[in-house]
């Protein structure tokens, strides 16, 4: 998903909801879970309670478990998405000029591999508030469930009625 606003943890929420929606529950109807690898900066920070707090909005919308793992600082070369997807959205973008969104998305839409990955993007002008603040009841009750082994990078929301 192109955003017209601000990279923050909702609008990355929103990226997993729009994924989840479009093509996850057609795709994996009988998933009790979502694994999410994710790298440990930026709006989907393993700091960031605003990140957890969105994410356990999310879990309770969808209904479905979300599983994230943070890859430690600075491991996110190891990401297989930066080396299976970015290098070709990197070449398919490479002689275009971004003088709008709808370029952008054009030319990101026409990326493509010789084994059949595709990419599909969509559009969205929603605005994002910057420099938001955890909830304190969420501080104070945290509902995420953070793993035995490196907590703070393995953690679950399960969703809650």
């Amino acid at each position: 998903m192109l955003g017209t606003s601000h990279d923050t943890s909702e609008f990355s929420c929103d990226c997993i909801k729009h994924w989840w929606e479009m093509y996850g529950k057609a795709s994996y109807p009988l998933a009790s879970s979502i694994l999410l690898l994710a790298d440990g900066g930026g709006s989907n920070s393993s700091r960031h309670y605003i990140f957890k707090q969105d994410l356990q909005k999310l879990s309770n919308e969808i209904g479905v478990e979300i599983r994230i793992a943070h890859y430690p600082p600075y491991t996110s070369k190891y990401n297989p998405i930066e080396h299976k997807l970015f290098c070709h959205v990197t070449r398919a973008c490479a002689r275009g000029v971004f003088t709008s969104i709808e370029v952008a998305k054009e030319l990101i839409d026409k990326t493509s591999t010789s084994k059949g990955l595709r990419v599909f993007t969509s559009l969205t002008d929603k605005v994002y508030k910057t420099a938001r603040k955890v909830s304190e009841d969420f501080k104070q009750n945290i509902p995420i469930l953070f793993d035995e082994y490196l907590g703070k990078w393995n953690y679950r929301a399960v969703p809650h009625s």
